[in-house]
């Protein structure tokens, strides 16, 4: 290459890289200058912003606490390690045309271990003590619940006497100084609940630690602690006390080699872990509430982001006219999308600062709605500001290429186009794909809907919430239309309720039908997702309760302490006179395995143990094929009819399941029910689930009686049974004593809090963004509407009559679209709410930015020309009346009435129209629009 060749490529790069340079520097003038002028839409990009970010961050808050919760360790704080079995189950299956995939589920009740581990570990490297432990539900005779151990583990505690000596012989325990009863002394007797009726111990000591050992201990010898378990062979978990100086890393591997090869999983827990020793459901529980999280905050992520970007489109929308005309004097697109980039940018940089700071409080709320004492959420200090930058990072990336994106379709275009384009009235049609792809959906929402009506259970919830999204989608897309539709129905009277300002109310929506959809699609978003979300689980809850209490028969019940009742406690109540049939009620969790899309899926579900032949008078699950009076032995099973056909099993078939303790088992299908909404997909007889639970104890203990009444004799003869067990309650049966799935509890109840919250949140933030960029937009035809003599007062009550045709509609539409997929809806307080905030959302946001435009005065509007009658002209005939404007705005025309001019005659102000009659006296007088 030549000398001058070289010189010339040079001279172009400089040239390249000086063009580029100038480009730069426009685009940022560009966005300085736009900052300024646009400030106002710029605000509610930042409020938008902000918020997203401070509602990501606390997410992301809630998360990062949830994967660092442990439970606590509390009975064995004392132990240097717990050897306990493995409490999950794995399923391996292979999806369509992927590689095999595994999944696991936690098991609900306790794996236990083999009694011969705990020789193994005992002789193992570096340990000093290892102690088996088992724990039984013990009462005392008022009641108080506490857990029964033998007294070699009292040092995993470590409990340490102070007062007394160790139980001896089976009638003799040691007590837990808080649990003993005042002038409980060494030789005291105590009347304690343990398997069977009350019996009498002998006190030999009292005990007490300086930890919190969470339930007060009762402590029995070693023998009689495994008699009362009821599990010889197997114990729940083996403490160690490791030896002098020995590291916990040095325990942990000598113990693994010591219960290697023992045919199941075994695991050696240490330091934080331990505390799954003691809890073994709380894992479980942190994997559900983490799935649902998870769930949610991808909702939230995707909601985050849809919202930031219609604030921006809306904003960068709105100025279609000036990016054309900075097209049309010479800025290319690229220099504009730079501009809006860095506008965009910019805003959203400071917005994600501010909401990065807001949402380290707003995080320690929400982890401490889910934070509950059997699984406490840590919070490091670095945690919060963590959650809190990751928040800000996602919303400020976005914003840049969001906006330059939205400003993509003007910018494109030539000048001449886009000068056209930006000048031309607001189209009303959606669009041929948008309005066929809406009226798909909406079809496909009413199908989902009517298809929930026949199904139950999960089909008939998973078919609501299809609908309801639907729904919703398909009103974003038929905004338009549907926003013609409401101005019909509720334009005409608002019209002749509003008088003037009612007409221009009503002629202004009509005109921009668009924009009106953009306003009601947020409303009817809010109203619409916060029903559905509060409505599925009152509707499920309900349909719940209306199966539990068609199943049941029984009239009296009997329940205990947590702890469950007695062993013996059935027995004794179907010998009391009076008592027709009573079936103890067992309670405890399967998982069955399934696939789902061709994805491996388990799921843990909740049965009922019961006794078979004393159903008939307690409990009916309406049976459609089978017999209930077969469901005895442990290998049989009774399916609800829909898990049975989504087994495509029946009577005679086999349900394959893992027990709760992992046991997997083959079990004959007996009978097929329908009312599985309210007692559970499946129910077995107590026999199949007694030796697979962590306490083989009734919770519940349901009676039928003679009369068929239950009166008052029955019970006090089934009071009278029951007094040598002590602490049970009879009392009228209720649908919640066979229902499935209790009442929601005060943790679900949160989860419903922070999800609604949140995502409702988003809804309502996209209301008052999207409501404050419309009014931002309205400056301009406000201020004309003031030029030609709109009184200030017209102007606030035309906003007034604008905001509740929104807020009417989208209320209406929303909770239309809400009662198509669901037959219940949320408490009157819980609606009264929703209304107040959708409707109040639009008020204050498209009234407070127009606050501006309607007081500013004509005069600073710009000149206007007055009109003049000349002696001899005559008097002005006609009334008053509008005509469509520059874009459709409403213009007055001025009447020519000159009695009229002379009767209203009020305070003049300049820029009006003026008038002058021959017959007045020579004076310029005002003619106001506020009549």
């Amino acid at each position: 290459m030549s000398t001058d060749t070289r010189t010339d490529v040079r001279t172009g790069r400089a040239r390249v890289a000086v063009a580029r340079a100038g480009s730069r520097r426009a685009s940022a003038f560009l966005a300085r200058r736009s900052l300024t002028a646009h400030r106002r839409s710029w605000a509610a990009v930042f409020t938008a912003v902000a918020a997203a970010a401070a509602l990501l961050g606390a997410f992301a808050t809630a998360i990062g606490s949830l994967l660092l919760a442990q439970p606590p360790v509390e009975r064995y704080a004392g132990a240097d390690a717990v050897v306990a079995a493995g409490q999950k189950v794995w399923y391996t299956a292979k999806p369509w045309g992927d590689e095999p995939r595994t999944v696991t589920a936690y098991l609900p009740e306790r794996v236990r271990l083999d009694r011969a581990l705990v020789a193994r570990a005992a002789a193992a490297d570096g340990v000093a003590r290892a102690v088996a432990d088992d724990a039984v539900p013990v009462a005392l005779a008022d009641g108080a619940p506490a857990t029964g151990r033998s007294w070699p583990s009292a040092e995993l505690t470590p409990y340490r006497l102070s007062d007394g000596r160790a139980p001896r012989t089976p009638d003799e325990v040691v007590l837990d100084r808080a649990l003993a009863p005042a002038g409980t002394v060494p030789g005291s007797t105590v009347m304690l609940r343990a398997d069977g009726p009350a019996r009498q111990y002998t006190v030999s000591g009292l005990a007490g630690t300086g930890r919190n050992p969470g339930s007060p201990a009762v402590f029995f010898t070693e023998a009689r602690l495994t008699e009362l378990a009821g599990h010889p062979g197997t114990v729940d978990a083996i403490g160690i006390v490791a030896g002098p100086g020995v590291a916990p890393e040095a325990l942990r591997e000598s113990l693994r080699a010591a219960v290697a090869d023992t045919g199941g999983e075994v695991r050696v827990l240490t330091g934080a872990e331990r505390g799954e020793g003691e809890r073994v459901d709380a894992p479980g529980s942190r994997d559900d509430l983490l799935a649902l999280l998870a769930s949610l905050a991808g909702t939230v992520v995707m909601v985050a982001l849809l919202v930031i970007a219609s604030t921006l489109s809306q904003a960068v929308h709105q100025r279609s006219g000036e990016l054309a005309l900075l097209r049309a004097v010479g800025a290319s697109p690229r220099q504009l999308r730079s501009a809006i980039g860095r506008e965009a940018g910019r805003v959203a940089g400071a917005a994600a600062l501010v909401g990065g700071v807001a949402a380290v409080p707003l995080g320690l709320a929400v982890r401490s709605l889910l934070a509950t004492d059997p699984l406490p959420l840590p919070v490091p200090v670095w945690l919060p500001c963590a959650g809190g930058a990751a928040g800000a990072l996602v919303v400020a990336l976005a914003a840049r290429p969001v906006a330059a994106l939205a400003a993509r379709g003007i910018t494109r275009m030539r000048p001449s186009a886009a000068l056209d384009a930006a000048g031309a009235p607001e189209p009303s049609d959606p669009g041929r794909l948008r309005t066929v792809t809406g009226l798909l959906l909406a079809l496909a929402g009413v199908g989902s809907a009517g298809l929930a009506t026949t199904q139950g259970g999960q089909a008939a919830a998973l078919a609501a919430s299809g609908s309801a999204t639907s729904l919703i989608i398909a009103v974003a897309l038929l905004g338009p239309g549907i926003a013609r539709v409401a101005v019909r129905v509720l334009g005409r009277p608002v019209r002749r309720a509003g008088g003037a300002p009612g007409f221009l109310a009503a002629r202004s929506s009509a005109a921009h039908t668009r924009r009106l959809g953009a306003a009601l699609t947020p409303v009817v978003l809010v109203v619409a997702f916060v029903c559905v979300q509060l409505a599925a689980s009152s509707t499920m809850e309900r349909a719940s309760d209306r199966e539990a209490a068609a199943a049941l028969r029984a009239e009296l019940v009997v329940t205990g302490p947590p702890g469950g009742l007695p062993a013996g406690a059935a027995e004794a109540v179907r010998r009391a006179p009076g008592v027709a049939e009573a079936t103890g009620v067992l309670r405890s969790s399967v998982v069955l395995s399934r696939r789902e899309a061709g994805e491996p899926v388990l799921d843990r579900l909740p049965v009922l143990g019961v006794t078979a032949d004393q159903l008939r008078g307690t409990l009916d699950p309406r049976v459609t094929s089978g017999d209930l009076g077969d469901l005895t032995g442990t290998d049989t099973v009774a399916v609800g009819a829909d898990r049975a056909d989504a087994l495509d099993t029946g009577v005679g078939g086999t349900v394959k399941l893992w027990l709760g303790d992992g046991t997997a088992v083959g079990l004959r299908v007996v009978a097929v029910y329908e009312r599985a909404l309210g007692i559970g997909e499946f129910m077995l007889p107590q026999a199949a689930l007694t030796d697979h639970v962590s306490a083989p104890r009734d919770q519940a203990v349901l009676i039928s009686t003679e009369s068929g009444a239950g009166d008052g004799r029955a019970a006090a003869a089934v009071r009278d049974a029951l007094a040598p067990y002590g602490g049970a309650t009879v009392r009228r049966a209720t649908a919640d004593d066979v229902r499935i799935a209790p009442p929601v509890s005060a943790r679900d109840d949160a989860l419903i809090v922070v999800g609604v919250g949140v995502i409702g949140g988003f809804a309502l933030l996209a209301v008052v963004s999207t409501l404050a960029l419309i009014s931002a937009g309205r400056r301009s035809e406000l201020r004309l509407l003031r030029l030609v003599g709109a009184g200030r007062g017209q102007l606030t009550r035309m906003l007034v009559l604008e905001t509740g045709l929104v807020a009417v509609a989208g209320l209406a539409i929303g909770t239309l679209v809400a009662a198509v997929p669901l037959t219940a809806s949320p408490p009157a307080g819980t609606f009264a709410a929703l209304y107040a905030a959708s409707g109040c959302s639009p008020s204050g946001r498209v009234s407070v930015p127009s606050k501006y435009s309607s007081r500013t005065r004509p005069a600073l509007a710009g000149p206007m020309p007055t009109a003049r009658l000349t002696p001899g002209a005559g008097e002005w005939t006609g009334r008053p009346s509008l005509i469509p404007g520059p874009c459709g705005a409403p213009v007055w025309l001025m009447s020519k009435k000159s009695a009229l001019i002379a009767a209203t005659v009020r305070r003049p102000f300049p820029g009006s129209w003026r008038a002058a009659s021959s017959e007045t006296v020579r004076r310029s007088v005002t003619l106001p629009l506020d009549r």
